[in-house]
């Protein structure tokens, strides 16, 4: 894994939720109200998809108030939201894996969009698993290494349950197993800890290096346009970005 290349990601998507905080909010509850309705429970402690979009909604800085109440709707015998969870898998420019992971009421909406998107800045939409097997599905918890200490850490992410961390120079990556990553992160936040980015990601294997101008530029356009659509809940790539 290139925790370089991971970060500036991580940076970008940062950068976007400062600037679209109330469409990234959207989209978390939009998110928590599936893992409430799936998992059958309000409660975190009996609903661990719950817990892993929680622990998200917090790194996201997504206020309590907003959370008990997404949930709250969710048990609401009132509450209509029916979404289902959708994945497209596709090439950008230049054979770049692309991962799209959307929550829709309208397939015949959704589908025709990211399909749009990635045939005019990529390589076009795959069939089900033409990329996701270069992927693998981890818990990441990303932490400012600003007066953190490396060894602490990991001994502590390790002690948590963590199956590795990496470190750079701005921050230490932690990953875990998906079924492990509500516990490690409720861990973590119990010994003091804050988190940059905290989420079930699909990690890329390796990464894919760009260096036409025309390439770089259609992928940054396409990565914007498909975080920009309101039935995209994630997008994952393995380009390495600079």
């Amino acid at each position: 894994m290139s925790g370089h290349s991971k970060w500036h990601n991580i940076q970008k998507t940062k950068g976007a939720a400062d600037a679209k905080r109330s469409q990234i909010f959207t989209k978390i509850a939009r998110e928590m109200i599936v893992a409430v309705k799936t998992g059958g429970s309000g409660d975190p402690a009996n609903n661990s998809r719950l817990a892993a979009v929680i622990a998200k909604a917090k790194a996201a800085n997504m206020p309590n108030d907003n959370i008990k109440r997404t949930i709250d709707k969710a048990l609401g015998a009132g509450s209509s939201d029916s979404f289902e969870s959708v994945v497209y898998e596709g090439y950008g420019p230049s054979g770049v894996a692309v991962i799209v992971e959307a929550l829709t009421d309208n397939r015949q909406r959704t589908a025709p969009e990211v399909r749009h998107l990635l045939d005019k800045y990529g390589k076009g939409l795959g069939a089900t698993g033409c990329v996701s097997w270069s992927f693998d599905r981890k818990g990441v918890i990303v932490l400012d290494a600003e007066d953190l200490d490396e060894d602490t850490m990991m001994m502590d992410a390790l002690e948590a349950g963590a199956e590795d961390m990496q470190a750079d120079d701005e921050v230490f990556e932690v990953y875990t197993d998906p079924d492990a990553f509500p516990a490690v992160t409720a861990a973590l936040e119990a010994k003091g800890y804050t988190f940059l980015e905290a989420g079930v990601q699909m990690v890329p294997q390796t990464y894919v290096k760009l260096t036409d101008e025309a390439d770089i530029r259609n992928m940054e356009k396409l990565i914007d346009l498909l975080e920009d659509n309101d039935d995209v809940q994630n997008v994952y790539h393995n380009w390495e970005q600079d």
